[in-house]
């Protein structure tokens, strides 16, 4: 077992002195703070003196920022802890432990008091005090060693993504918002940077990554490590954004304990919501990584982001379209987009790379015009749309649905241009010895014996050739021209007594007129309204009668029915005929098709007195996966069904037998 599994496996038998006071879904509530304070506890313990010392003679001379950062260098970490108290001395008053808790926690620098606010820690300290095991959980992580000499800091970040999967496999519901596999990080990871070895290779390169949905900073922490392991001369900053208190406090503690060249450290992860307080606003990135979650609506968030949408344009992060409330994962895509670099060499901007996870919906819900349309369709025609990869099934913790990887930039590799790679690795994993909540797969990562499948996608992806589970596409090989089908309304016209009373009974004042058109048309069936209609209007015109447009009207639809034999019923102004709109139909037609030739090739042979009306037209675009990846199994003869079924009753009649006798 590895180090980082056996200090994960020790928290966790901590975890169950909780049971009681806490349900196991909440035990996370105090294991995740303590786990953090323990390692802030061991991170300090070296220079713990110095800061005391340096802390009582410069307290009254600076305040505040000035004061913090004094003590920042002496503690030599971006943090520090001007308690006399450590964890260790927390023992040595069991009555009054939970006072000496919250003053230890107190004694923190401003940004890690700021973190267990988001924590909400007190609340459980008093908690735990009140069930009398405050001291007891204390006692125990006494014993747990998270000094960085015994666990560094890559374990570190191992531990708590140990403990941030078990305790959301124990709150299944809200694992996805929190939790992307290790393996699924590293794959998109690997492609978000697949082209960029020469720039990161760059002396002094510094580039930035934003995760506007980083709920406990996995991406991030993966995206360091992908940098750290291939281009150690390179410096990756990376920002998050998550609404989740705890995710965000966890976030923030693993990047304030890291040792990385990392400018602002735990400052870099932001607590809000991604679409209404934007905490990147007006910032650019070349780089982002995201798991949104699935299918979340945004109807808390509707307001201020239909606002944005209509007031603002373009100009703000939701232009191209706003998805339907129940599923708010293009709105992601949307605001990191608003975000991209442009691509200025000149200015040594080179335009930005993005990896997110999405499910099937945002391939193809939503027709031509609907916001998710408009969405794939503001991406693909700006030929941002580099590749979607598809991730076999029952690959998360919270859901076996199928997931997609979509890497979309604004700076493609000049044989991309103008292309879209799919590339189907639904069959490339390997089954778990051990299911994990609803994960059942992996992708092969080459360790603990697996496969090394993520290089092998990675490298399949690269060479962007056509194969049995890589295909290359147009981009206008997903848009289609939604085209209305229109077909003549066909009437007849016949007056009965039932249908002339009816029509007094509305219209009483046109009596005479009835009965004059009664007499002039008779009651025999009349199979070209156009003829009836010319007719009725000069017989009024002789009479002298006046009718309304309402009147009219209703006289047309009390006295015809449609008939497929009638002639076709013209229009006002007699430029072509009236649609029927019971028979109205649309044409998904492919940007490649010429619109008039399919028309005629695969309309009018069906329906002859068809039109379309072009006015109408819109311009969708879809991705259906399946279909280009389609494999037919051949079925079966009636000759290996009939031996099958054969087989079946003699196992069936054998095992009667051993039952009868």
């Amino acid at each position: 077992m590895t180090n980082h599994q056996d200090h994960a496996n020790l928290i966790w038998q901590i975890a169950d002195l909780l049971r009681g006071p806490y349900r196991p879904p909440q035990y996370e509530r105090v294991m995740l703070p303590l786990t953090v304070l323990r390692r802030f506890d061991c991170v300090l313990a070296p220079t713990k003196d110095a800061v005391l010392k340096k802390y009582e003679q410069v307290k009254d001379k600076h305040k505040d920022e000035a004061l913090e950062s004094i003590l920042n260098k002496v503690a030599r970490e971006r943090f520090h802890n001007h308690s006399p108290l450590t964890f260790e001395k927390l023992k040595g008053d069991p009555d009054n432990i939970e006072k000496h808790l919250v003053s230890y926690i107190k004694g923190f620098s401003k940004n890690v008091q700021t973190i267990f606010e988001y924590f909400e820690f007190e609340n459980e300290i008093e908690k735990m005090r009140e069930a009398n095991i405050l001291y007891l959980v204390i006692s125990k992580f006494c014993d747990v060693n998270l000094h960085p000499n015994k666990v560094p800091n890559e374990e570190m970040g191992l531990i708590f993504e140990n403990l941030i999967r078990r305790f959301n496999e124990l709150a299944n519901e809200t694992a996805g918002d929190h939790f992307t596999p290790r393996e699924v990080i590293r794959l998109m990871v690997s492609i978000l940077f697949i082209n960029d070895d020469e720039l990161l290779a760059t002396p002094g390169t510094v580039r930035k990554l934003l995760d506007p949905a980083c709920g406990t900073g996995g991406m991030l922490a993966e995206a360091q490590n992908y940098l750290r392991n291939h281009h150690k001369e390179a410096r990756l900053y990376v920002y998050g954004q998550d609404y989740n208190k705890r995710a965000y406090a966890t976030a923030a503690s693993d990047m304030l304990m890291k040792q990385v060249d990392h400018n602002g450290g735990g400052d870099n992860i932001r607590f809000g919501d991604s679409f209404t307080d934007d905490q990147f606003d007006n910032e650019k990135f070349d780089y982002f990584l995201t798991n949104p979650p699935f299918g979340v609506d945004w109807k808390k968030e509707q307001k201020e982001i239909v606002q944005e949408h209509e007031k603002r344009g373009f100009s703000g992060r939701f232009g191209a379209g706003l998805p339907r409330i129940s599923d708010g994962s293009l709105l992601f895509l949307q605001h990191m987009v608003h975000k991209f670099e442009p691509v200025l060499a000149d200015q040594l901007k080179h335009g930005s790379r993005l990896a997110i996870v999405f499910s099937g919906s945002p391939l193809f819900s939503g027709g031509a015009g609907s916001g998710e349309s408009n969405i794939r369709k503001w991406i693909i025609e700006n030929d941002w749309l580099e590749a979607v990869i598809a991730l076999p099934e029952q690959m998360f913790y919270n859901t076996g649905i199928g997931t997609y990887i979509w890497i979309v930039t604004n700076r493609k590799e000049k044989n991309r241009k103008g292309k879209i790679q799919l590339f189907d690795a639904r069959d490339i994993y390997v089954p778990l010895r051990k299911n994990l909540g609803a994960k059942k797969r992996m992708i092969g990562n080459g360790e603990e014996g697996t496969p090394n499948q993520i290089d092998d996608i990675v490298k399949h992806y690269a060479e962007f050739h056509d194969s049995d589970i890589a295909k290359i596409f147009d981009n206008n090989d997903f848009g289609y021209t939604h085209v209305t089908v229109e077909r003549p309304l066909r009437l007849r016209y016949q007056m009965s007594v039932e249908d002339k009373a009816r029509y007094l009974d509305a219209c009483p004042q046109c009596l005479d007129d009835i009965q004059a058109i009664d007499l002039e048309l008779g009651r025999e069936p009349i199979h070209d309204w156009n003829e009836v209609e010319y007719r009725i209007i000069d017989l009024l015109h002789k009479r002298k009668s006046y009718w309304k447009k309402a009147e009219l009207k209703l006289f047309r639809d009390v006295f015809t029915q449609k008939d497929p034999e009638a002639v076709p019923v013209k229009k006002d102004k007699g430029d072509g005929f009236e649609p029927d709109t019971d028979l109205r139909d649309f044409e998904n037609i492919s940007l490649k098709d010429d619109i008039d030739d399919y028309f005629k090739r695969e309309v009018l042979p069906h329906v002859p007195d068809a039109w379309m009306d072009r006015s109408k037209d819109k311009v969708g675009y879809e991705i259906n996966f399946n279909r280009h990846f389609y494999k037919d199994t051949p079925q079966r003869t009636l000759e290996e069904i009939d031996a099958e079924l054969k087989k079946a009753e003699e196992d069936i009649l054998k095992l009667l037998k051993e039952v009868t006798t």
